[in-house]
């Protein structure tokens, strides 16, 4: 059990580490109004916390730097979020200010956004787009031979399907076409839309389109819809800016692992409502033994949802990027809902 000096002495040093980048030395905390102590009083204080495993001492310096258990114990039970400045909080909300965006294009600017913001990268994992139903089928001729579909879903995703239009079809055809999927099709998942388009729509294409053999053959083959990661990133080279990274080798590893190796359940593992917070070892890669991953999700409407996550170094600001996480993620729902009506 922390005495009440430790668990003040503890908190001033990471934030004073977070801060500088710099280990911290016990005369420079005693200039602190909040640490009315003498220098060798706070000195006796960091070495017991470092003997219960809080504190680590750098080769170069004599001063000490918060170790994993500390960041560990400072997150739990230390923290306090931050309040967002004016200015902060003006550039989440110029996200969504326009009421007309695309599911892809809100993610991809909230990635941006916050990566921005934070100085640190950002991942976006977008809802499970066969989860999405159809809302509106259009289709617009490009040429004598091709055409393209355009399905756009009950939370404005929107899917673009290039497929042959066999020789001989006129106008009257498509706009026969189009009636037949927006009257067969509209509410249903984009995960049985292949099996209701065989089931349910085949029979009255023969019915009332012309070549209606080769055309369906030709648009069933264009509505495979495979699941697919949606993972939108923001600000990959930001972690370039942390002196942490200045080892070449640990940013090679890092940047590898985020081109090649990177699944979503490498950075969300944890689907519970609320922030979550994994330091260093916590991320159990090797690539990310020197990072902190933070978690958010956000809601896309009923049974779909996704998630947002800041990887930095552990020295990261977590106030302030819980602080943003939580605001943006509630953001974002509520766009997202907005995009469905």
């Amino acid at each position: 059990m922390l005495t009440n000096r430790q668990l003040l002495i503890l908190q001033l040093t990471v934030n004073d580490f977070i801060e500088s980048a710099q280990p911290v030395g016990s005369r420079q905390l005693s200039k602190k109004p909040e640490a009315p102590f003498s220098p060798a009083t706070i000195r006796n204080e960091m070495a017991d916390l470092e003997d219960l495993g809080y504190l680590e001492k750098t080769h170069t310096s004599s001063g000490r730097i918060p170790s994993e258990k500390g960041y560990r114990f400072y997150v739990d039970h230390l923290l306090t979020p931050e309040k967002l400045t004016v200015e902060d909080s003006v550039q989440i909300r110029s996200v969504f200010q326009n009421s007309v965006v695309e599911t892809e294009e809100l993610i991809r600017n909230s990635a941006k956004i916050i990566s921005e913001l934070t100085n640190y990268t950002s991942i976006l994992l977008g809802p499970d787009t066969l989860m999405h139903s159809v809302k509106k089928f259009s289709i617009v001729p490009l040429d004598e031979t091709k055409a393209v579909a355009i399905i756009v879903t009950d939370n404005g995703h929107v899917e673009n399907r290039i497929f042959d239009v066999p020789k001989g079809m006129v106008a009257s055809d498509i706009e026969k076409m189009v009636n037949i999927l927006n009257e067969r099709l509209v509410g249903t998942p984009l995960s049985l839309l292949q099996n209701k388009l065989a089931r349910e729509a085949k029979i009255v294409f023969e019915q009332h389109v012309h070549h209606a053999g080769d055309l369906f053959a030709s648009f069933q083959r264009a509505m495979t819809i495979k699941p697919e990661e949606r993972l939108y990133f923001g600000g990959k080279m930001n972690m370039m800016k942390q002196p942490e990274f200045n080892d070449l080798q640990k940013m090679k590893m890092l940047f590898e692992f985020m081109e090649n190796g990177t699944t979503a359940f490498n950075f969300f593992r944890d689907d519970t409502k609320g922030i979550h917070v994994r330091i260093g070892s916590e991320n159990e890669l090797d690539a990310m033994e020197d990072c902190s991953v933070i978690t958010a999700n956000y809601s896309a409407g009923p049974n779909m949802s996704g998630s947002i996550a800041i990887i930095g170094p552990k020295r990261m600001d977590y106030g302030r990027v819980i602080t943003m996480l939580d605001i943006l993620s509630g953001n974002l729902s509520q766009a997202l809902e907005k995009n469905r009506k």
